[in-house]
């Protein structure tokens, strides 16, 4: 019997959302959200095998989730479109409401390190224009260079510790990093504000900007 035009729709659907039902490939998104990043890249940022990552990557780009382009040797993947980011950010919200475990784990991890309420996109603008606020990118250094907002500085959290003499203690400072969840820019903003800095971070991170139309270098 063949399926109608709805059920045939609905096939489809789910074939997306099979495609986001693992961690990793929640994960790969995020890391692919950056910009192009070859395979052996993206396993390495998730800790996966070459292999591994690859087979879940391929599922992605199946369901029309992840393009994949080959760059002489390299194959570089990056998502489809913003869509995509819209529809994690929907599986968070629906997730956050109905699932008790995401409540707690957001209590004890992130909410211990950065309960504030991030700095909305308008308002960093906004205080950028202004001056006397240090917006800093606490993402790898690859990722920095793919794009990153106007006038940030590149400060890998590994590297916070020992560059702290470059930040201005009497400036504000907000930290962003790869998107709402992303545990680099918490790190970094409790640990500033151990050390006495006014620390906060920015909502969501650098894809969810650009995805907003604002600018990027």
């Amino acid at each position: 019997m063949s399926m109608g035009p709805k059920q045939a729709l609905y096939a489809e659907f789910a074939l997306v959302a099979k495609a986001l039902a693992h961690p990793h490939r929640l994960e790969l998104l995020e890391h692919a959200a950056q910009g192009p990043m070859p395979v052996e890249h993206l396993a390495e940022r998730v800790g996966l095998s070459v292999a591994n990552a690859s087979q879940h990557l391929r599922q992605l780009r199946e369901a029309g989730l992840l393009t994949a382009e080959r760059d002489g040797k390299f194959v570089r993947y990056a998502l489809a479109d913003d869509a995509v980011l819209d529809l994690i950010a929907s599986v968070d919200r629906v997730a956050g409401r109905r699932r008790a475990e995401v409540s707690r784990i957001v209590t004890s991890y992130f909410d211990a390190r950065d309960a504030m309420e991030p700095v909305s996109r308008m308002e960093l603008m906004a205080r950028v224009e202004l001056g006397g606020v240090t917006v800093i990118d606490v993402r790898p250094r690859d990722e920095f260079e793919m794009g990153h907002l106007p006038g940030a500085v590149c400060v890998p959290l590994d590297e916070l510790e020992a560059r702290l003499a470059e930040l201005d203690a009497g400036q504000e400072i907000v930290a962003y990093c790869r998107g709402p969840w992303c545990v680099l820019s918490f790190e970094a903003v409790a640990r500033l504000r151990e050390l006495g800095f006014d620390a906060r971070r920015l909502e969501a991170g650098y894809p969810e900007w650009r995805a907003a139309g604002l600018p990027v270098a």
